[in-house]
């Protein structure tokens, strides 16, 4: 079968043939309805350098936003039927240890020896005609449309586990919410605190075609630039926000979202650029919380789902077929995608 498959440190992958793969005990075979590109997929193959643990060591095939029909399944699972639609929950844990027997594989305490950290991260991912899945990782999608869905699992579930998070914090009226960086996640997440939260929600970015975006969904938006803050806290009445929430995690986007706090406030670092931050007791709104989330559990997961057959959550997406996976990476990198890019196996 044709995969897109990590082959080498800090290259670019490729799309070869590799083994249709075979379920083993307590797996299920899908013919996979689709994969989404994501940042992460870049950072694999761009940063992962020799000498990294076991788990991040080519080759595997990408993608870890995954979706896809029942197509068979391994010694000792019962309960599928074929050409059932599941969402693939993407983190694989040890399954023992205190935090994967919560459903929340993406804090394992055994990582570090772990033999990969997730489907598409070191274990063979959905980027392909075909991807094996641990049972206990599917999340069924009933009628629901299984190619658009195939983002909801990180692009969705990420943000969606920050969120439910700062609930607390939004609690009530008059609350403001704050989203920087308005990429895949971004959009998604301006969806999820409108239907959860009676928030005012403020979106920035760079772009004006994402914040366009955000504005149709109900949010008020700010540009970057130099008076980004003081727009934002103009918006608040000058009390700042009562929650952020930070898609990029770049230095300068760290900075702009703890400046624009309240007293009391929950800002939360999703995004996974590298930025630090410096904290000062008199200049750090008092009672505030910086915390940092990644991915999310799979009980999220089933109530992501359950918001997208809902409408509440509607993820924009640009298709593209397999042969064509290289250049979504390509646009990728490059900045070029308005949606989260989709690999369809089937088109």
């Amino acid at each position: 079968m044709r995969a897109v498959v990590f082959e080498q440190y800090q290259t670019f992958p490729s799309l070869t043939e590799v083994p249709k793969p075979t379920p083993g005990p307590g797996e299920v075979l899908l013919k996979v309805a689709g994969a989404g590109a994501c940042h992460s997929d870049v950072a694999v193959y761009r940063e992962f350098a020799a000498g990294a643990p076991g788990a991040q060591q080519p080759p595997f095939v990408l993608g870890h936003e995954n979706s896809g029909w029942v197509e068979s399944v391994g010694d000792g699972v019962t309960g599928f039927t074929e050409g059932d639609a599941y969402l693939v929950y993407g983190p694989v844990g040890c399954g023992h240890c205190s935090y994967c027997s919560k459903g929340q594989d993406t804090y394992c305490e055994n990582a570090a020896t772990n033999p990969y950290m997730g489907i598409g991260l070191g274990r063979d991912g959905g980027m392909a005609e075909y991807v094996t899945v641990p049972a206990r990782n599917l999340v069924p999608l009933g009628d629901a449309d299984p190619i658009a869905a195939a983002p909801l699992s990180d692009a969705a579930l990420t943000p969606y586990h920050a969120i439910k998070n700062a609930l607390p914090n939004l609690a009530g009226g008059g609350k403001y919410a704050l989203v920087v960086g308005l990429g895949g996640l971004g959009q998604i997440a301006v969806q999820i605190l409108t239907a959860l939260t009676g928030a005012t929600v403020i979106a920035t970015d760079m772009k004006q075609d994402a914040m366009d975006r955000a504005a149709e969904r109900g949010a008020i938006t700010v540009p970057g630039g130099p008076d980004q803050v003081a727009a934002i806290r103009a918006i608040t009445g000058g009390r700042g926000v009562d929650a952020a929430f930070d898609f990029v995690g770049a230095t300068p986007t760290i900075t702009t979202a703890q400046a624009s706090m309240a007293i009391g406030g929950r800002f939360t670092v999703v995004g996974i650029a590298g930025g630090t931050t410096e904290w000062n007791f008199f200049s750090t709104p008092y009672e505030s919380t910086i915390t940092n989330t990644y991915w999310g559990t799979i009980a999220d997961l089933h109530e992501v789902v359950a918001m997208y057959r809902a409408g509440q959550i509607v993820p924009d997406v640009e298709r593209y077929a397999l042969a064509d996976a290289l250049e979504a990476y390509r646009k990728l990198e490059a900045g070029e995608l308005s949606g989260r890019a989709v690999v369809v196996p089937t088109a």
